[in-house]
């Protein structure tokens, strides 16, 4: 690589993110002279400010953060990222769209990392979106940024297994794992010209949308290998739930699959575990179940603690 090192600029915001920044900081071809994240937000049952987890790592380590509110229209941000006269703008998961005012500044380009094999599932939620359709693989997309979202040329992709058992959490892990170390080769090979663009087709482009809590909601009516995948797909957030007597009730992974002839969303024992109805003719068979103000408990203490829930129905 010539004129070495390349000055990045990275943008990106939840702990998926981390480990892409923590590769580039410690490669000498590279200097990371800032790092742009979305502002501190409330978490947690009191609603406490927390910094987002790139925040937590780049000020352990004494980065320059900036965290404003919007990009666009944001002169301040603007001018000030323009006289750091970085080379490369790199993001990963960072949640506010980018404006061309930004992609701009930048003289090598805007390198962005898409938990997905593009074009198929653009948008907020693509590892989610993986997992609820079932998908038997999946992956990691290096692109050139343009001005729509996750629609820019293709540098590389990492093609991933899937077994089938993969949560929203550890299939980010295993992304990060597999593409921290793929966007260090190609934007090294990109810088040198070794790496020609591909345009995707953007007729093949399917999308996904963002995540809300209501989402989550268990539809007892669905199959239940369905509702395991919303299970597995929506942990650690929102994580997938419904209602008991008025109550939230919270249903964690891993979930197995038995059979009944039960009602979608009774509530029944089988071979002395907890199992729940589906609409196929199936069971879930939570491991772990939460009570709306209670703490997290294996299904089984539960069912043990409250026998009288046998027979009711979850709606």
């Amino acid at each position: 690589m010539a004129n070495l090192p390349t000055k990045i600029i990275f943008a990106g915001t939840p702990e998926f993110a981390v480990p892409f920044l923590a590769e580039l900081a410690k490669d000498a071809n590279f200097e990371i002279i800032a790092i742009i994240t979305q502002p501190d937000k409330p978490a947690g049952r009191k609603q406490l400010l927390a910094p987002p987890p790139v925040k937590v790592w780049a000020a352990s380590r004494g980065f320059a953060i900036f965290q404003p509110e919007k990009l666009t229209a944001n002169r301040q941000i603007i001018n000030e990222l323009k006289a750091l006269s970085a080379d490369l703008l790199v993001v990963v998961a960072y949640g506010l769209i980018i404006p061309p005012e930004i992609l701009a500044i930048f003289a090598r380009g805007n390198i962005n990392v898409h938990p997905s094999l593009l074009p198929k599932y653009r948008g907020a939620s693509p590892v989610q979106a993986a997992i609820l359709a079932g998908e038997n693989h999946s992956g990691v997309t290096i692109m050139l940024m343009d001005e729509k979202m996750d629609h820019g040329p293709i540098l590389a992709q990492e093609e991933l297994i899937l077994s089938g058992n993969e949560t929203n959490e550890s299939l980010h892990q295993l992304m990060a794992t597999a593409g921290k170390k793929l966007l260090v080769e190609t934007i090294k090979k990109y810088l040198i010209g070794q790496l020609t663009p591909q345009p995707q087709d953007h007729q093949q482009a399917t999308f996904c949308k963002t995540i809300k809590k209501e989402d989550a909601r268990i539809d007892w009516q669905d199959s239940a290998d369905n509702i395991s995948r919303q299970v597995r797909a929506y942990y650690p957030w929102p994580v997938a739930w419904s209602v008991l007597d008025s109550q939230r009730v919270k249903i964690f992974p891993p979930v197995d699959i038995g059979p009944a002839d039960k009602k979608p969303g009774e509530i029944f024992q089988w071979q002395g575990q907890l199992a729940i109805g589906a609409g196929d003719n199936q069971a879930l068979l939570p491991t772990f179940i939460q009570l709306e103000g209670k703490n997290k408990k294996s299904a089984s203490f539960f069912l043990s603690d409250n026998n009288s829930i046998i027979g009711k129905i979850f709606s």
